[in-house]
């Protein structure tokens, strides 16, 4: 499955809360109300965990099982928020067919995550992700937007030290 939740614990705030209630009764009898709802709570959290999904679910009634397949479905949505340190590997064909695969693999195995999990101490954060549009430098991936090319797995040790 790919996404899944971790044990990072939730930390919304009252200030959060109230926003999130705000874009729900705005768009209360909207045609396709759910999707704007649930861009706007991902801004407001920085990620749709549980908790917001059923605050969503209690104030707009629609069952909790539905905005879950909803938010797993999109791409676009997050059920865990990003790390301090994001990591992206893209896994578009160009990366895919020079090895990105394998850098994904040695991420996971020295930061103990899959694609998709934080660390329960939320410093790192792994995605595997479509063409990033960096293709000539294949495979590639990216740590908080910074790009790295032309890796192998044998890089990867050295640009999570720059992090630690």
């Amino acid at each position: 499955m790919k996404k899944r939740q971790t044990t990072v614990t939730f930390k919304g705030t009252k200030e959060q809360e109230e926003k999130l209630l705000a874009v729900i009764e705005k768009y209360k009898g909207v045609a396709g109300f759910m999707m704007p709802i649930l861009q706007e709570a991902q801004g407001i959290y920085g990620y749709l965990p549980i908790e917001v999904q059923k605050i969503i679910a209690d104030n707009t009634g629609v069952s909790l099982e539905e905005i879950y397949g909803i938010v797993s479905f999109y791409s676009q949505f997050a059920l865990n928020p990003k790390g301090e340190v994001a990591i992206a590997v893209c896994l578009g064909t160009a990366c895919y067919v020079k090895g990105a695969q394998d850098l994904v693999d040695r991420i996971s195995l020295r930061l103990g995550i899959k694609d998709g999990d934080t660390t329960p101490d939320g410093k790192w954060s792994l995605t595997a992700t479509r063409c990033i549009g960096a293709c000539g430098l294949a495979p590639v991936l990216t740590v908080n937007d910074e790009v790295y090319g032309r890796l192998k797995k044998e890089d990867i040790d050295g640009i999570l030290a720059k992090y630690e």
